[in-house]
């Protein structure tokens, strides 16, 4: 009789940055300053968005929610980070492992819908301006705001089940600081080619398909700006896109490297670190220094505060 499950492993070992030994306080004390700076950025820029009414407008409704989303993505794989930094047992369990990856994809890939439809945003308002209000009204913003969130979680959820099915015998032992799908998957006992290609191409239409809409819109978007006469017209129509463009292009190019075509390799979890801490530490800072109304209204709320 075939056996129904081989499972025997109970829990995973993170081994993290244990190479770098000497550094582990130096890595845990940037790591936890770089966490602190992403979460009060992103608080201060959802919060500027809905106390400040120059703010009140779809672009920044949807900078708002990318700002709730980042909190929450960096949220699920730093904490865990930061414990098995200055932690001697460096585990998650089993369940604990899956639960976090399940997170961690959808929100990741929650955020690929989400910029490309920001990035549709900027489209409508260059190449629709007299149209915009009325084209982006608020059904739409919230649908396009939902939408990522359903996509996202509904997405990994292939590659996960994949995933979890495999045979996990041992070793356990995974080369990361959180739990993703190409390490996992190497550690299974079983053929995990159906695990690997669910992965690819829940990828393709996660991050590849919403990449090539970016390129799309973009290419769109510089058309139209070139054929603007007026100079001041042009730099403002490329300062509204340039904080969406920079984000985008960090984001996606660490993801797509790691995801599309996932071989677990020791250099993934610093691919990885990319988009899980270095990029939802700098989003707030390019979206407020590269951005007038964001850096205006920010100076506006601190001098109400202070002279109150």
């Amino acid at each position: 009789m075939q056996e129904v499950n081989k499972t025997t492993v109970m829990e995973f070992v993170l081994l993290g940055f244990s190479s770098f030994h000497s550094f582990q306080n130096v890595i845990f004390c940037v790591v936890l300053l770089a966490y602190i700076i992403c979460v009060l950025g992103n608080i201060t820029i959802f919060v500027l968005v809905r106390v400040e009414t120059s703010l009140h407008s779809p672009m920044y409704f949807f900078i708002s929610i990318f700002s709730v989303l980042e909190i929450m993505f960096v949220s699920v794989t730093v904490p865990k980070l930061l414990a098995i930094l200055i932690q001697t047992k460096k585990t998650i369990s089993f369940f604990g492992c899956f639960i976090q990856l399940y997170v961690l994809c959808g929100l990741g890939e929650a955020e690929c819908f989400l910029i490309s439809f920001m990035v549709f945003d900027r489209y409508v308002a260059i190449n629709n301006p007299l149209r915009y209000v009325s084209i982006m009204n608020s059904r739409l913003c919230y649908t396009l705001a939902a939408l990522p969130w359903f996509f996202g979680f509904t997405i990994s959820l292939f590659p996960i089940v994949e995933t979890y099915l495999l045979d996990f015998c041992g070793p356990n032992k995974i080369n990361h600081f959180f739990c993703d799908l190409a390490p996992v998957q190497s550690l299974g006992c079983s053929d995990p080619f159906r695990s690997n290609m669910t992965t690819i191409v829940a990828a393709s239409f996660a991050i590849v398909l919403p990449f090539l809409a970016i390129v799309g819109f973009y290419i769109h978007i510089i058309y139209t700006v070139l054929k603007i006469d007026s100079r001041d017209g042009k730099t403002k129509a490329f300062s509204t896109c340039s904080s969406h463009l920079i984000v985008a292009s960090m984001f996606y190019g660490s993801g797509i490297t790691v995801y599309v075509k996932p071989k677990g390799t020791h250099y993934d979890k610093f691919l990885a670190l990319i988009f899980t801490v270095v990029t939802p530490l700098l989003n707030p800072f390019i979206y407020t220094l590269r951005n007038r109304e964001v850096k205006n209204a920010f100076i506006k709320v601190i001098s109400n505060i202070i002279q109150s």
